[in-house]
């Protein structure tokens, strides 16, 4: 509770906190007073009664001492919760989407981002520190750009203040947002969560070392150690050799090196491009890099994830030869430079391409590590109730319009457990909010990874099947990505069809609108013969095959599970499927691969089909 918060609308409001024990208190709002005396334990909780939508408003809270938070609003108010799709900020999209940053004045959507803290041992009363940030083209940059599309799309259609709660930490799985009595339904959760409780065995994990690497005496890295520096303007790289940009220099020539790799290129720079700020764009790095510019350190970022967008300042580039050199660490995995991404230098409006050849030199190998002497790691917030204990649990009771979920890539390892997971969420919060129909929007996971061309099993598809049985959980509504994915990123930039895919089912679901707010979902087979025919809810006018051709990726298979590519052709509000050479089908799939890229049944609305699984 501080300046510039949403309060929800249209239902009891509650205001709490914590005074010394039998002190009274009482909160002044909108011209009314209301009163308590705090429990022996000093909590208080004082309840105001449904109010419309309005503001600014002020409220005050006496006790022995007094407290005023101003520019409060009464609307709406969405929970946003999961994991780093959630999180990425604005700042992380701009180049996008750059009309948005500036036309981002709406004084009536707040966004309060709940910082990252996690605790396995005891729930927390209270959140970490945290304030309502009211909206404007500088601090939306920092706003969850899925939460943010969707605020933004609720607002302009209903002039409604929207209050964005954003509860959400990257790379973590789904149970640790889910409470204790949420997880009694999965016994490996449970054991771990009463292992918790002893504080001895907690201890013991606290004390393991934060990193999983043996300890190994390395080699110096030779470019850092020499007498001249590698990346020197000075320095002699004749002897280095060739390499594409982009790409991995396991696919290159280097075999199953984890280490430092040093990257060179020459390029020339008219003088028209200097004497002012240039941009230098590098992509994505995995995983680790520094970028060194006419042998001045430019940029770095520690992590494979973030795109690399480097600010270079006036004087940096000079006319003529300049010369760029980037330091790039891999720990695990194939490192180098992830293609079918921006690679290029810009500045006065022209720009320089900077894929095709660069020169190399390995730096430092790091030792090839024996698994069976890896220590594992613990991170709390990846631990059952880690996260809900500190930044779940200590919000429940403000009022709430309804809430959002965009998670699953960390539970993809374990993807069949999450349909059940998913629904224990959801049973979870609602319970905790005291709300059994709290509106509960979610986000299927986007297509992901290398295309395959045959049939194949996929761990993606079989989550996906997961969140689209959770549709069985009544008031929710999934919103399917499978189209808005990219092959070569976990974190694709399109964030606006996203969020606004969630406003159209929040207009659907939580304001009652009536409209077709989903693509295609599936809803039940029938075999007919050779050919199985599949019902769809969702069709809203009619379905289609948006590109016009053949409908694609759907593959059939009869008792052998076996599958192959079938036909598919829609008839009226049916899609009906075989293949010539399964005489028995017994189960269809639509979509069913890791990145599904040319599956095309929509609607006529221009939803896509979620992926499926029927069932014998």
């Amino acid at each position: 509770m501080s300046d510039n918060m949403v309060l929800q609308r249209n239902t009891k409001i509650s205001i709490w906190g914590w005074a010394a024990s039998g002190e009274k208190v009482s909160v002044q709002f909108r011209g009314k007073n209301y009163k308590t005396t705090t429990a022996f334990n000093g909590k208080w909780i004082i309840s105001l009664p449904a109010m419309p939508h309005g503001g600014p408003f002020e409220m005050k809270i006496s006790g022995n001492n007094e407290l005023s938070i101003k520019n409060i609003l009464i609307g709406d108010v969405w929970l946003c919760s999961g994991q780093s799709n959630m999180v990425n900020p604005i700042e992380r999209v701009k180049e996008k989407y750059p009309e948005e940053i500036p036309l981002a004045d709406f004084q009536e959507i707040r966004n309060f981002f709940i910082p990252t803290l996690a605790d396995v041992a005891t729930v927390h009363d209270d959140l970490p520190p945290g304030k309502w940030v009211v909206t404007n083209p500088s601090t939306v940059l920092q706003f969850g750009s899925v939460s943010y599309f969707f605020a933004k799309k609720l607002y302009q259609k209903y002039r409604i203040p929207i209050g964005i709660i954003n509860a959400s930490v990257g790379g973590t799985p789904i149970e640790s947002w889910i409470s204790e009595e949420g997880l009694k339904e999965f016994p490996a959760n449970v054991e771990q969560i009463a292992k918790f409780k002893d504080p001895e065995y907690l201890s013991n994990l606290r004390e393991q070392p934060g990193s999983n690497r043996p300890k190994v005496l390395l080699e110096p890295d030779k470019g850092m150690s020499g007498t001249t520096k590698w990346y020197d303007t000075t320095y002699n790289a004749s002897a280095w050799r060739k390499m594409m940009v982009p790409g991995y220099w396991t696919d290159q020539g280097i075999k199953d090196l984890n280490g430092v790799v040093w990257y060179r290129k020459e390029i020339n720079v008219p003088s028209s491009m200097v004497g002012m700020p240039a941009k230098l764009y590098l992509g994505r790095i995995v995983d680790a890099d520094n970028v060194y510019v006419n042998g001045i350190l430019s940029g770095g970022i520690t992590y494979q994830y973030p795109p690399r967008r480097y600010e270079l300042p006036t004087g940096r580039l000079i006319p003529g030869k300049n010369i760029i050199v980037v330091r790039v660490v891999s720990n695990i995995g194939k490192g180098g430079f992830v293609p079918d991404k921006p690679y290029y230098l810009t500045a006065a409006g022209q720009s320089i391409d900077l894929k095709g050849e660069w020169q190399y030199c390995v730096g430092q190998v790091f030792p090839t590590l024996d698994p069976l002497k890896v220590i594992p790691s613990f991170s709390m917030q990846s631990a059952p109730t880690g996260l809900y204990n500190t930044m779940i649990a200590p919000a429940i009771n403000y009022g709430l319009k309804g809430m959002i979920w965009y998670q699953g890539e960390s539970n993809v390892d374990r993807a069949v457990e999450y349909r059940y997971l998913l629904p224990a969420l959801i049973n979870d919060w609602r319970a905790k909010w005291k709300q059994p129909d709290l509106p509960f929007l979610y986000v299927q996971l986007p297509n992901f990874m290398e295309v395959e061309y045959s049939p194949s099993e996929s761990d993606w598809a079989v989550l996906r099947q997961g969140q689209l049985k959770a549709l069985t959980v009544p008031n929710t509504a999934m919103i399917v990505a499978i189209d808005l994915g990219e092959w070569n990123d976990i974190h694709p930039l399109n964030k606006k069809d996203v969020g606004e895919r969630l406003a159209l089912s929040a207009q659907n679901l939580a304001y009652g609108e009536g409209i077709v707010s989903s693509g295609p979902l599936y809803q039940s087979a029938k075999i007919e013969g050779k050919k199985v025919s599949i019902s769809f809810s969702n069709t809203g006018s009619g379905l289609i095959s948006k590109d016009g051709g053949e409908l694609n990726y759907f593959s059939i298979a009869g008792a052998d599970g076996n599958f192959v590519w079938a036909k598919a052709v829609i008839e009226g509000d049916k899609v009906v499927v075989w293949n010539d050479h399964i005489n028995q089908p017994l189960v269809v799939r639509y979509a069913w691969a890791n990145n599904p890229d040319t599956a095309n049944l929509y609607n006529k609305e221009g939803l896509p089909a979620s992926p499926f699984e029927t069932e014998p």
